[in-house]
């Protein structure tokens, strides 16, 4: 139950935290940990060999020294950060109803709920054809709920899609390997080889968010339609449309393929819990199947 006191925005906030916990705490933690290893480890110290113990981890110096086989023990650096990328403009907040903006908002709350819970750092970027927001990495519950919050509620400035301001911003952010999340409709042309380069130093992961599939008659009637991010209006012949619009997302696939670079479909109607665990899970037989683990 959601206190009466509570404002709209405070209810809406609630809410979707009571939403998302259930998830992450029974299966999304989880998922996103065995996911997202973090990349370093630390010695810890040294014991003798046992039966099974992998011979590539023998200290040969102590080995020497005691003239009984020891290898080294480490610990894993868990700590990771996490930003996120998220296009905010017309095509992204205010299409589908309303239902994109939903849908990535949950989106944001599930992953931020997820890192914090695996004490990691957390950032969000809201851009359009500019860095709209930037959030600072940080951890705990507040920062979490800080990032939904302005996920529910901020309201950006530019309309259009452009990707050089905001990943030139994060390049001189993240300094440190990073798991990244870009969220988008990836409706414009100047990111691939900027991604592609951060690709090499970040674990990249691109989240195509769809509309759902119109059905439109095979007729090549025009119709007056406005651009949500432009605001231009003119006539457009559906059936190109149509066929255009199937071929966006395949050559997507191509282009993160090629380019080593994770990529989730998540269309405006599916269930977002679902989606999010089923890339977990296919990113980890993939990493699996690559190291033979």
């Amino acid at each position: 139950m959601i206190p009466d006191s509570l404002s709209n925005a405070d209810a809406q906030l609630s809410l979707l935290e009571l939403k998302c916990r259930r998830p992450v705490e029974h299966l999304l933690a989880g998922e996103y940990h065995s996911v997202f290893r973090g990349q370093g480890i630390e010695f810890e110290d040294v014991r003798r060999y046992q039966p099974g113990d992998d011979v590539r981890s023998m200290d040969w110096k102590v080995t020497a020294r005691t003239g009984e086989p020891h290898i080294k023990r480490y610990i894993e650096q868990r700590e990771q950060f996490l930003y996120l990328l998220v296009d905010v403009s017309a095509s992204m907040i205010q299409s589908s109803g309303g239902r994109k903006r939903a849908l990535i908002t949950e989106l944001c709350a599930l992953l931020t709920m997820a890192a914090v819970r695996n004490n990691d750092r957390v950032s969000l970027i809201l851009f359009t054809d500019r860095v709209e927001m930037v959030i600072p990495a940080g951890k705990g519950r507040s920062h979490a709920l800080r990032i939904m919050d302005t996920m529910l509620n901020f309201e950006p400035t530019g309309r259009e899609t452009a990707f050089k301001a905001v990943l030139s911003r994060f390049g001189h952010m993240a300094r440190k390997h990073s798991v990244v999340f870009v969220i988008s409709d990836f409706l414009a042309s100047d990111y691939f080889d900027e991604l592609r380069a951060l690709a090499a130093r970040h674990d990249l992961n691109a989240v195509n968010v769809l509309d759902t599939q119109t059905q439109l008659a095979a007729s090549t009637e025009l119709v007056h339609m406005e651009d949500t991010e432009t605001g231009s209006q003119r006539y457009v012949d559906l059936k190109c449309t149509t066929q255009q619009t199937d071929e966006h997302p395949i050559a997507l696939q191509e282009q993160m393929l090629q380019s080593g670079i994770g990529l989730m479909e998540l269309g405006v109607d599916e269930d977002c819990v679902t989606a999010l665990a089923s890339y977990f899970q296919s990113r980890h037989r993939r990493v699996a199947d690559e190291t033979g683990g």
